[in-house]
């Protein structure tokens, strides 16, 4: 929900970055994987009770990962590009709250609840991206992602706020953990509603 609207705002800000790089030839694929080394360099950190870092790395991590996006548009895109930017980026938001239930058991249940529901919106998202690709419904948000996150509530952005509440109140984990997994619900619910309609059974 809130990954357009900041993507609008940044872009200005990675413009001159990006246009750099593009110059020096350096693929977006590169620039996505720096990004996602540095958002997962969050997981021992937070396993380790260092959550300060953990937050710092992670937006440092998550800025890398929009330039990245930055690049791309300076360039071109890239089946491969398309693949890391959503795979990696998965991958990272599953393993933040593993990582809070590995600094302290007690947190396990919620981090279940958080990764359970992020997958179902995961799948849905995926799967509604697949067939809308088949029927030539345009599934791009402004050409910078492989596949837009189709009514989505629970985007990158709104993950990154879920996780830094949580490393500045790693005690209020529990309560970010259960209110971003009912809204990555309804997310889900909205992409299904999505499909009956654009999927007709004949």
């Amino acid at each position: 929900m809130l990954d357009e609207p900041l993507r609008k705002w940044t872009a200005p800000l990675f413009t001159r970055a990006a246009d750099a790089l593009a110059w020096r030839n350096i693929r977006p694929s590169r620039v996505v994987i720096a990004g996602f080394l540095l958002s997962i360099a969050a997981f021992p950190a937070i396993m380790l009770g260092h959550y300060i870092l953990a937050l710092v790395l992670i937006a440092v991590g998550r800025s890398v990962d929009g330039l990245g996006g930055a690049v791309r548009r300076q360039t071109r895109s890239t089946d491969l590009g398309d693949f890391l930017d959503i795979a990696l980026e998965y991958i990272y938001c599953a393993a933040i709250p593993f990582a809070f239930a590995l600094a302290d058991p007690s947190r396990a249940l919620a981090a279940c609840f958080f990764v359970f529901s992020f997958t179902v919106s995961a799948t849905t998202f995926l799967a509604y991206s697949k067939f809308a690709t088949r029927r030539g419904i345009d599934v791009k948000v402004g050409g910078v992602k492989g596949a837009s996150h189709l009514a989505g509530l629970t985007d990158g952005a709104e993950a990154f706020i879920a996780f830094t509440i949580a490393c500045i109140h790693p005690e209020w984990f529990g309560i970010v953990a259960y209110v971003f997994g009912i809204i990555c619900f309804v997310s889900a619910g909205f992409r299904f509603a999505a499909a009956f309609s654009d999927f007709p059974e004949q």
